[in-house]
């Protein structure tokens, strides 16, 4: 049976401010890969290689995961790299307010584990990733770009939903579509 290269996600628009710092990178001609506005997303679980046949289960451990959930607020600010300045791969929109996010994907990472995908050995640490780092070139221009960032404001976010994604990665980068999609319930008041 076919698989397909999956994740789940948190699906963002980008803002202005998310266009203006991409622009601004681009200008620099470092040897980054940016993430396409249309892509742009929180990953909760990357997943890798998706059997079809398990779609139907991994969407009711989507639902289970937001059940008890009300959607949520959560604001994009600061700018860094991943793993350190000095070997520089992801450059990265640091979140605040992100505990429900982290409640996500931990909830999220126990569950699929159960179909077989591998639990994460690191803590999971919530961001936008922005772009992928391919060369040095340029590599201090890009550092300074990225630290005049530090204290931006980049947008505030309403998250009503988390989404199932398959991506087909071609020459002109990666295309993703919606597989399922997990609404997290509208509570009501219980005054």
């Amino acid at each position: 049976m076919p698989s397909f290269r999956g994740f789940i996600a948190i699906d963002l628009s980008a803002t202005p401010k998310i266009l203006e710092f991409e622009d601004t990178i681009k200008k620099i001609g470092a040897d980054v890969k940016l993430v396409e506005p249309e892509n742009i997303h929180i990953t909760l679980k990357f997943l890798g290689d998706v059997e079809q046949q398990l779609i139907d289960r991994i969407d009711r451990i989507m639902n289970d995961a937001v059940h008890d959930m009300s959607p949520f607020t959560f604001t994009l600010k600061r700018t860094g790299v991943f793993p350190n300045q000095q070997y520089m791969k992801i450059i990265w929109i640091g979140i605040e307010n992100e505990q429900p996010i982290i409640t996500l994907a931990k909830i999220l990472d126990e569950q699929l584990c159960t179909l077989g995908f591998t639990k994460e050995k690191r803590e999971f640490s919530p961001h936008l990733t922005i772009g992928r780092i391919r060369t040095a070139k340029n590599k201090d221009q890009l550092l300074q770009t990225i630290q005049s960032y530090a204290d931006t404001f980049f947008g505030e976010f309403f998250v009503k939903s988390i989404t199932l994604k398959k991506s087909d990665l071609s020459a002109k980068g990666p295309m993703y579509t919606t597989i399922k999609k997990a609404s997290i319930p509208k509570k009501e008041d219980s005054r």
